[in-house]
């Protein structure tokens, strides 16, 4: 007898929040009241395929607008479920998982352990397909994944799909993995995307990776503002020290423009200038864009007194340049 997706999916939500133990998931959006929408389909909507379609047309729509809420990916699968597309299915449970690892929330072993449980199971041949495709996708397996995922959805109709960036993904870093020249029709796709995936920090990590120049250092940045101590931001910290002439292992030490700002406005809202030891091993760099924007916004506190003692104390206890660098902040 074979068992109905569903049951499967109710088991990922269930080691999904799980996995988070008393890690709030907040949607990534300024109103954190979810659409009617979402709830019906959360709810296990049901209705004819064309009022199905329209409502996945409508959770696209509201990615593209730069709005993703936990919980919508499974909304999501329940709705392609109904429509009979199981494969897509198996597919939106994924990216629901690949948001929360993205964000720190899960472990890639949480995802792949579900992946193990499916194939383990008796289920549909679609069901069981998509898992291995997936599967294979996580191992970087890109070759094999690339077949499998084509197949599957050889007649997917959103050409920013999450299906279809998994297969961008494993063109992308095949390419990467051989050494040779990053098709220019793989890197086009990639970008054309980019709305629908705003809040989802593996689509500015893998672009990170195989793009060059100011274009991998912005994606880059988008990856770290999204998910500042997630499993894809260290190296994309050090992707940033070597496009501005650092060494690779000063990556560690860098910090985005937003990162600078968010700790400079919680000092100052809080009085406390402790807060900026964040900030004191980027100080210490050799010369940087990350440095030089630090270094000027720094200097515009010392005005308050609070801060130019701080300056001034922690100039005292430091050594070279990261000295020379505090007694000029401190100066203003």
């Amino acid at each position: 007898m074979k068992i109905k997706f569903s049951c499967f999916a109710f088991c990922l939500c269930l080691m999904f929040f799980s996995s988070c133990g008393e890690k709030s998931i907040e949607p990534a959006s300024a109103n954190n009241e979810k659409p009617p929408l979402l709830k019906q389909a959360g709810a296990g909507f049901t209705g004819d395929r064309e009022s199905i379609l329209r409502s996945l047309d409508e959770l696209a729509d509201l990615e593209r607008a730069g709005s993703w809420f936990a919980g919508m990916s499974l909304a999501e699968s329940s709705l392609r479920e109904n429509a009979g597309d199981l494969s897509g299915a198996v597919a939106a449970v994924y990216k629901e998982l690949a948001y929360a690892f993205g964000m720190g929330f899960i472990q890639k072993n949480d995802i792949e352990l579900c992946l193990l449980n499916i194939l383990g199971a008796k289920s549909e041949n679609e069901v069981v397909s998509a898992a291995n495709a997936i599967l294979a996708f996580i191992r970087g397996q890109w070759q094999e994944a690339s077949d499998s995922l084509t197949q599957l959805f050889i007649q997917s109709e959103e050409p920013d799909g999450f299906e279809n960036w998994m297969i961008l993904v494993c063109a992308l870093e095949s390419e990467r993995t051989l050494e040779s020249a990053t098709s220019r029709r793989s890197v086009s796709a990639y970008k054309a995307i980019r709305a629908r995936y705003a809040q989802f920090p593996e689509y500015w990590y893998r672009g990170a990776r195989v793009f060059s120049g100011a274009a991998a250092a912005e994606y880059a940045e988008n990856c770290i503002n999204l998910s500042p101590e997630g499993p894809f931001a260290g190296e994309c910290r050090a992707i940033l020290a070597v496009y501005t002439g650092l060494k690779t292992e000063d990556g560690s030490s860098i910090k985005t423009k937003k990162e600078i700002e968010t700790a400079i406005s919680q000092s100052i809202n809080t009085g406390n200038p402790e807060l900026l030891d964040f900030l004191l091993p980027l100080i210490g760099l050799p010369d940087n864009p990350y440095t030089v924007y630090a270094i000027g916004a720094l200097r515009a506190l010392t005005s308050v007194p609070n801060f130019r003692d701080y300056f001034t104390r922690q100039a005292a206890v430091s050594r070279g340049r990261l000295t020379e660098r505090l007694l000029y902040i401190s100066r203003g």
